[in-house]
């Protein structure tokens, strides 16, 4: 007779063995049971999703592990929400992480399978858009690094954001369809599935104590359905979740209206509920693009933040301890809207009085801002809150007059004061200020480098700041060094470990002890060869790719990042179009070999940011076939760009741009990437090139243009860029180059508008930084020119980046906010 166990005394599997011969035949398991193949007829789709399986087992052994001990404890949890995580392919991730690389690529290769081709056909998870995304992912891994029990909350995009293709130049944007053919790392979880409101209005009942109670009656409704991914830290010592939400309908199909021959309305509820987990970022151009927006951003929060509390309760915890046990960070403003939901979940749904509420409310949540751009600061016009959110409009009006109150009366506030603060802009069209929402809704706020926090207090949150003086901090970013060292560069990771051993592995800081081989012939021969080798992987994807023939011994000059106006791409073509007139016009002089490289994508209804990119490419066809440049210059724009594209790309790289308008780059995490991977950094002084410049010593950075403070001066003094261009020989003979025609034969209007914003208030700065930025790149080729310079430059940088992990930066936020 088999005993019937309890629910505490049933047994654990035991752990997987990571023995190759073990492995092998899991994989072969895996490929008959789990996917019904044999092994003579699998394709390498199926040997990676098998093998994927086989991984994946190991995982779920140290996830279970985790979250037990986590439960046990009643530890507190970190609750990271953001719209964006691009996590780019997992399995080289989770094999590097679990120490597994190795006896996996001996299992596969004993069954005559190679575990790069295969690696090579995962999708990237179309889950981002640049480096707000990428610094998600980043910090969920060090979050499992570190050790510290969290969740990352997010949308399960179907298509992401778009999949990017070159048409005569020109972006098309086409759906990323990474979710076709099913997800391997994913679990569905049915019972965690919530119910999200839309419309409908708000009305009044009798509460316990004879108090008014709100009861928000939506007019529609969705359910989000969570599907899980395990997230996997440094040595596997703990894993932790990443919870997307999927939109589904309550009908999925209106059964009365289809059998009367309305087939297309039978799915509306359907249609609709299914738009909004479909893409990333729709375009906002229209009202209906806004709501869309808007729509994602409430669904998520929701979804979250039911599920929290409902984590919460389950382990016996009252809510008034939810400070105590829960840290909620709001990644940017698109989360914000969460500050109202928690008061309307607290209050209508949990009973608590609005004051304690408020209290709960703002100890618990803490806010990153990534931008000083008014437009990256949400807001939402009132009409369209209101008809989609209406409780949650009551709320906002709420904690604005408990907020304006308090700092008319208390902190005396002026009437200028009292409007900047309110999260009602009323200067136009009355919009709800979401950055205002999640920084009055915060205890903490938290800028991304030195500069940027700085900024914050002096510019976008001056008056707030002034509210609450001691809320802002700054948490500079960082990266992971496991993907950005260790897995996309395992040559350099393997001459490291030959010349200052395996420290550094755990502890990038440990990177400081190559500071003693920077000026050693020998070493810089090596580190040459492993730069060498890598922008030879390049130059065969470009080839592959684009047809496009490189010259590893050239320089190689790379810019990737999104397309945007104060990211200045333009300022770099316009000075490769001054560098190519150079080149033919003096044919004498030693010119240093350069390949331009941009690779990034822009925003849909970004007009300029689309036209900057087809001027890249058309650039590029003028020069790339201009016999007279006789192979000094080529210029590549690599469409699609993404991680996978980008754990390419850093590695080669010889010089990094990182060339924002000073003031305007919150941080940026590429520059980190070049510079730990042993490249030369060309920049501005913004964000957290700063920092670095500081880091790896002034000698070891390229820096050109205006300071924050002298580019504010000058908008403030009325700056003439004209004044400027017609002083600048090289800049004026590229700009009329451009604006006439010479790269554009077919539409020689093409640029005009482009060329002539710059010269009628050039905003960013393009013509001021010109001569600048040419000069820095003349100063760059004289290093090159001086191998044993440039390399004890580079090298010093790989030595010196290792404060730039972002396990620091978790560190950071965990002593300083969440105190996990």
């Amino acid at each position: 007779m088999i005993k019937t166990l309890s629910k505490a005394d049933l047994p654990l599997p035991k752990p997987r063995v990571s023995d190759p011969e073990v492995l092998a035949a899991e994989i072969i398991e895996r490929l008959t049971y789990g996917i019904g193949k044999d092994a003579k007829v699998a394709t390498p789709h199926d040997w990676l999703t098998a093998t994927i399986l086989v991984v994946r087992d190991r995982i779920i052994d140290k996830w279970m592990e985790s979250t037990r001990a986590t439960y046990a404890n009643n530890a507190k949890r970190v609750y990271y929400l953001s719209l964006e995580f691009l996590i780019g392919r997992l399995m080289r991730d989770a094999m590097s992480n679990l120490g597994l690389m190795d006896e996996i690529r001996q299992a596969l290769g004993s069954l005559g399978v190679e575990l790069d081709v295969i690696a090579g056909l995962e999708p990237d998870a179309a889950l981002g858009n640049g480096g707000l995304g990428r610094l998600a992912a980043c910090f969920m891994e060090s979050l499992a690094t570190v050790d510290i029990p969290a969740y990352g909350y997010g949308i399960r995009y179907v298509h992401g954001l778009f999949r990017q293709q070159m048409a005569d130049g020109w972006q098309v944007e086409l759906p990323e369809t990474w979710l076709a053919h099913g997800n391997p790392w994913e679990f569905e979880r049915r019972e965690s599935s919530y119910e999200i409101g839309f419309g409908g209005g708000v009305e009044t009942a009798n509460g316990q104590n004879d108090e008014t109670r709100f009861v928000w009656k939506p007019s529609e409704r969705v359910i989000a359905t969570a599907y899980d991914t395990p997230v996997v830290g440094w040595r596997g010592e703990r894993v932790n979740t990443l919870r997307l939400w999927s939109a589904q309908p309550i009908d999925p199909i209106l059964l009365d209206a289809f059998n009367a021959g309305d087939h297309i309305g039978a799915l509306r509820e359907s249609n609709k509920a299914e738009t909004l987990t479909r893409v990333l970022y729709p375009a906002d151009a229209n009202a209906a693009g806004q709501e869309l927006r808007l729509r994602q951003e409430y669904f998520f929060c929701s979804a979250s933040l039911q599920d929290i509390l409902r984590r919460h309760l389950q382990q016996g915890n009252p809510l008034s301890a939810l400070p105590d046990k829960v840290s909620i960070q709001l990644n940017d403003t698109h989360p914000a809207v969460s500050v109202a939901e928690l008061m309307r979940l607290l209050c209508d749904i949990h009973g608590v009085d609005f004051d304690t509420a408020w209290e709960i409310t703002w100890k618990t949540f803490s806010y990153t801002n990534h931008t000083l751009l008014p437009e990256a600061l949400e807001s939402w016009p009132v009409p369209l809150f209101e008809r989609l959110l209406p409780r949650h409009m009551q709320m906002v009006y709420a904690i604005n007059a408990k907020i304006l109150l308090d700092a008319r009366k208390n902190r005396s506030f002026s009437d200028p004061e009292i409007r900047r603060i309110s999260l009602i802009d009323e200067s136009g069209d009355r919009r709800v200020r979401m950055g205002n929402l999640a920084f009055i809704g915060s205890h903490s706020i938290n800028g991304v480098s030195a500069l940027h926090t700085e900024l914050m207090k002096e510019t976008v949150f001056a008056d707030l700041h002034k509210l609450y003086p001691d809320r802002i901090n700054n948490k500079t970013n960082g990266i992971t060094p496991r993907r950005w060292l260790m897995q996309c560069n395992p040559q350099l990771t393997s001459l490291l470990r030959e010349a200052i051993g395996d420290d550094f592995l755990d502890d990038a800081g440990k990177l400081t002890a190559l500071d003693a081989f920077a000026d050693d012939a020998s070493f810089q021969e090596k580190f040459a060869a492993v730069k060498r080798a890598n922008k030879e992987r390049l130059a065969n994807l470009v080839a592959s790719r684009m047809g496009i023939r490189l010259d590893p011994s050239a320089m190689f000059d790379i810019q990737i990042k999104r397309i945007h106006e104060y990211k200045r791409q333009l300022l770099n073509i316009i000075e490769t179009v001054a560098l190519f007139d150079q080149i033919r016009s003096h044919p004498e002089r030693d010119w240093v070999p350069r390949v331009k490289l941009f690779a990034g994508k822009a925003a849909p209804s970004y007009h300029n940011a689309k036209l900057i990119i087809k001027l890249a490419n058309d650039v590029a066809r003028v020069v790339n076939n201009d016999p007279s440049v006789r192979g000094l210059l080529k210029v590549v724009f690599i469409p699609n760009y993404n991680v996978s594209l980008a754990e390419v790309m850093v590695p080669a790289a010889d010089l990094s741009e990182q060339i924002s308008t000073a003031g305007m780059e919150a941080s940026g995490t590429g520059n980190m990437k070049f510079a730990l991977n042993g490249a030369l950094t060309i920049g501005t002084l913004d964000g957290a090139n700063v920092e670095m410049r500081d880091h790896v010593g002034e000698e070891n950075i390229v820096i050109f243009g205006k300071t924050a403070e002298e580019v504010g001066k000058a908008r403030a003094e009325g700056y003439n860029p004209r004044a400027t261009i017609e002083g600048s020989r090289e800049l004026s003979q590229a700009l009329s180059a451009i604006a006439s025609g010479v790269f554009s034969p077919d539409d020689r209007d093409r640029f005009s508008d482009l060329i002539n914003g710059i010269y009628q208030h050039d905003w960013f700065m393009v013509a001021e930084d010109f001569d600048s930025y040419a000069k820095a790149q003349r100063d760059v080729d004289a290093i090159w020119t001086d191998p044993a310079s440039w390399y004890g430059k580079t090298i010093r940088n790989t030595a010196r980046m290792g404060w730039f992990s972002s396990d620091r930066t978790i560190r950071q936020y965990n002593s300083d906010i969440w105190r996990a």
